[in-house]
């Protein structure tokens, strides 16, 4: 084999010949220097890193053929089609395909026609195949979206557990390889094992994807929270994901109605609609496309500048693949995540009603809260998700909702020990929703049969709704105070930080949004906004809504922002909408203001 230095002048020249690039992105240069070296290798690089390069470079220099084992039908294509592209012979082999067709294929990678050759996991339980393999004697082995093969990842798929004893099977052993955008630690030493790969080299390159803005909405109107980003966000490509079949068609039907560009994606669906669909989507015929989770593993469209997810996903690692889809083009773009609490319930009812083994259910259970707390936090949203992916991460990142938002310190020292009281003294044995009905003083049946309003704790917070109890309380979870254990109905727990509290050795500071509601909106200005609207309506020949919303200009009114930066914090006004309107508007926000101080 070449020496490391000429193999590396190579991968260079075929990167600048074949892909147009003058340089490999962080970490995959690595990663093929120990590919090109002959090493077992795992790649986890963020959606968007360029993991396919890291093979198909090795892919282009090694003289044998490079199996790819991919799970899907349509990542097989969209692979081979792009490399095609680029003049790199490649193809694939999959259930579409003929007799006729595949045996042609195989007839030529035997002849050495390609150098690429992509399968599906379970083709390699085929004996015939197993025979082309053997006689192919393949270079490399690589496994795409090689997270499905741990049973504790948030995508595993039994049909990858062929590849081991595949791999066993062939006379020479090939280099092995695997790939993933969202694995922790567990999985990452899952799929070394799973692989039976020898002296491996795992490269993270870091989970980060900087261009990225999160946000977490709670309590909103999800409806019209996605009809006023979307006419606030006019031409930009976007994919809103929901959890089921009815609300993808539900929320596709509205925004047909309201003239948006949009498809829809799921498994309800026959297979000519969905790559109808899909397609539309890539190549720019429709800019928006709303879809379940069914949507989106090795979708490469680069342009996608928003993620709203309609619902919360089930776990972190499910979220950030799919959020991530947006901004791969390396510019800025928004993963919105509109959380209710009945998205909890529902996520723990399709856990529930699936054929898991009890052990992977309660691993589900696990992942859940974890989401959750990702919902409920105060603290920066991408440091919550780099820790879970087993990354350090500063406190802050000022680019997620968390970061962004105007926070208070709130010493909530007496609510905390009340709600930690409460847990000790009904023995660590409920949930959430009797805490917050014992505290609250309800007098729902279940409470008063267990004889829990004799309780000392029981009525303690009565100023408070049981939802706002409810918020506290999962605040709480999410800060380290409290844990629910798994399952389907979790038990709260109290942790030793909740402990100290509750002995006074140490206080709860939460850091609570500053409310932009609690100052009346001014009738007048706000009629004076209206008519401004209105006549910048009939001078664009456009509804007045499509300018600012009504709820937008009464906060306006109750602001009365008087800077660019003021004026940009009040919701429904974003970059684009103040380029328009901001400065007409403004100038009688200050007008108003000055005639006010005389």
């Amino acid at each position: 084999m070449q020496g490391t230095q000429a193999r590396m002048e190579q991968a260079q020249m075929l990167l600048k010949r074949y892909y147009g690039y003058d340089a490999f992105r962080p970490g995959q240069q690595q990663i093929v220097d120990s590919v090109l070296a002959g090493h077992d290798t795992v790649g986890i690089m963020p959606t968007g890193g360029g993991k396919s390069i890291c093979y198909q470079i090795p892919a282009l220099i090694h003289e044998r053929l490079t199996l790819v084992i991919s799970p899907l039908i349509s990542l097989m294509k969209d692979q081979v089609d792009a490399l095609h592209s680029f003049g790199i012979p490649a193809t694939w082999i999959n259930s579409t395909l003929t007799y006729a067709e595949v045996r042609d294929r195989m007839d030529k990678a035997k002849s050495g026609e390609y150098k690429l050759l992509y399968v599906s996991p379970e083709r390699l339980e085929s004996d015939s195949f197993l025979s082309l393999a053997t006689s192919l004697h393949p270079a490399m082995v690589a496994v795409d979206e090689a997270h499905c093969l741990s049973q504790w990842g948030h995508d595993f798929r039994p049909s990858y557990r062929a590849i081991a004893p595949f791999l066993e099977q062939l006379e020479q052993r090939p280099i092995v390889t695997a790939y993933t955008a969202t694995a922790t630690p567990e999985v990452v030493e899952d799929i070394v094992q799973s692989l039976s790969l020898r002296n491996a080299n795992v490269f993270v390159t870091g989970f980060d994807r900087p261009n990225l803005t999160f946000s977490v909405a709670l309590g909103e109107d999800k409806r019209d929270f996605v009809l006023d980003y979307l006419v606030q966000h006019p031409d930009q490509a976007g994919v809103i994901y929901a959890s089921t079949r009815k609300e993808v068609d539900a929320l596709y039907e509205l925004l047909r109605k309201k003239r948006h560009a949009v498809g829809r994606y799921h498994a309800g669906l026959t297979d000519q609609e969905r790559t109808e669909a899909q397609e539309q989507f890539l190549y720019d015929e429709t800019r928006l496309i709303v879809a379940t989770n069914a949507f989106g593993m090795g979708i490469d469209k680069s342009n996608v500048r928003f993620v709203i997810h309609y619902n919360m996903p089930r776990n972190l690692e499910s979220y950030y693949q799919e959020a991530g889809r947006a901004g791969r083009d390396g510019d800025g773009a928004e993963c919105i995540l509109l959380f209710s609490p009945r998205d909890v319930q529902v996520q723990k009812f399709l856990i529930e009603q699936s054929v898991l083994s009890p052990d992977r259910k309660s691993n589900e259970f696990k992942k859940l809260q974890v989401m959750v707390d990702y919902c409920h936090t105060t603290m920066c949203l991408r440091a919550h998700v780099l820790r879970y992916f087993g990354e350090d991460a500063p406190a802050r990142c000022d680019n997620c909702s968390n970061c962004n938002q105007a926070f208070e310190l709130k010493d909530i020292t007496i609510e905390a020990q009340q709600i930690f009281s409460c847990v000790y003294r009904i023995k660590e044995r409920f949930g959430i929703k009797v805490i917050a009905g014992v505290l609250k003083g309800s007098k729902d049946k279940r409470i008063l049969e267990l004889g829990l309003d004799k309780l000392s704790t029981y009525g303690l917070m009565r100023g408070r709704t049981e939802k706002e109890i409810h918020a506290l309380v999962q605040t709480l979870v999410a800060d380290g105070y409290l844990q629910l254990t798994e399952g389907q109905y979790p038990v709260v727990r109290l942790q030793p930080a909740a402990v100290s509290v509750l002995k006074k050795e140490a206080s709860v500071i939460l850091r609570t949004l500053v409310s932009k509601s609690t100052k009346a909106p001014d009738d007048a200005l706000f009629e004076h906004l209206r008519a401004l609207r209105r006549d910048l309506a009939k001078r664009d020949n456009v509804p007045p809504y499509v300018i600012f919303s009504d709820s937008t200009l009464r906060e306006m009114a109750a602001l009365v922002p008087l800077s660019r930066q003021d004026m940009l914090s009040v919701k429904g006004i974003g970059e684009l909408k103040f380029a328009r309107y901001g400065e007409t508007f403004l100038e009688l926000l200050r007008g108003y203001h000055a005639h006010l101080d005389r």
